[in-house]
């Protein structure tokens, strides 16, 4: 993969959502080159609306990379197409595996995979309203012919194509989030590994230390649930975890999470505690629709109790219930 930046350690495959680089080349006047995965034909590491971003060299660094579509496949020769696209501005359809010009790049996978790569301006007005979107927890979809781009506040499936004409429709939707209130090791296993899975990440501790967590979140706040949601908002991309063991604070939380529309709301703690904290949510007027979302002792059975086991199972658990949201047809 030469000409990619850290391609000896290609963590750039990490990045799911380009829309975080494409800020940063923003903030530093630079272009982008944006590849999109528009089909694929047999099997494939990743389906259609998978992307990655390209952001032009400076004087120290080559191309910047983030996202994957093949596991080291393709990505070094799309690196090679986006930075012609940089120069030119010229869009590029690249066809890899069976029935490609280019034999020599074999997918392990079989099949073949389709490519389309466009150029980004530094000023983009699409790229500019994308972002504003995101910012704003609002879904929207980015409209390209590999030239023309605008972006639409509407919704529908992943990725719409058209060949004849060539163009094609991709939805994005606010980042995933999750909210984590508690200070406990579980509370703050789970935060730190939604953090490094690529959630924006909340950790709220009623009266907590003044000092930020010792890990990276997207924000930290010392205020009880009820009111940091309330101030947050909450949408069908959010989940929630109570973990603080105090249940003013986490039924609190809880409620306004399930009234509020999260795609995930769990409540940590003992089983035989259950059939009491659904009592005091129903009583404090969630309806059976609502409770029938709710998660008490959270995660996946079997695997264990120590911190990270438990928060492994839990945020497995919340990226399945988020993942419809996404990926929805």
């Amino acid at each position: 993969m030469s000409g990619l930046e850290n391609a000896d350690w290609p963590l750039f495959g990490w990045i799911d959502d380009i829309r975080h680089p494409l800020a940063r080349a923003r903030q530093d006047g630079r272009p982008a080159a944006l590849a999109t995965l528009y089909r694929v034909e047999g099997s494939a590491p990743r389906g259609p609306g998978a992307q990655m971003l390209f952001v032009a060299p400076d004087d120290k660094a080559d191309i910047g990379a983030s996202g994957y579509f093949s596991g080291d496949c393709i990505e070094g020769d799309v690196a090679g197409h986006a930075m012609q696209v940089l120069a030119d501005g010229l869009p590029r359809r690249l066809h890899y595996g069976n029935g490609s010009p280019w034999i020599d790049i074999r997918l392990r996978c079989g099949g073949a995979l389709h490519v389309l790569v466009e150029r980004i301006a530094a000023d983009s007005a699409a790229a500019a309203e994308l972002l504003r979107h995101g910012a704003a927890r609002r879904a929207c979809r980015w409209h390209s012919d590999g030239t023309a781009q605008h972006v639409t506040a509407d919704d529908g499936s992943l990725l719409d194509l058209s060949e004849t004409p060539f163009s094609l429709a991709r939805r994005y939707d606010p980042p995933r989030r999750l909210i984590v209130s508690g200070g406990d090791p579980g509370a703050l296993a789970a935060a730190r590994l939604a953090a490094l899975s690529q959630f924006e990440t909340i950790l709220l501790r009623p009266d907590g230390p003044t000092a930020p967590p010792p890990f990276p979140v997207s924000r930290y706040m010392r205020s009880d649930p009820a009111t940091a949601l309330a101030e947050l908002g909450v949408d069908r991309w959010t989940a929630y975890l109570g973990a603080t063991h105090e249940d003013h604070h986490d039924l609190g939380g809880c409620l306004a999470a399930l009234r509020g529309g999260a795609g995930y709301v769990g409540m940590i703690g003992a089983k035989s505690r259950a059939a009491a904290r659904r009592g005091a949510l129903e009583n404090a007027g969630a309806t059976p629709e609502e409770l029938a979302r709710l998660h008490l002792s959270p995660g996946v059975a079997g695997l264990g109790k120590s911190p990270w086991e438990v928060a492994t199972g839990i945020i497995a658990e919340i990226m399945q219930a988020l993942n419809p949201a996404r990926e929805r047809a």
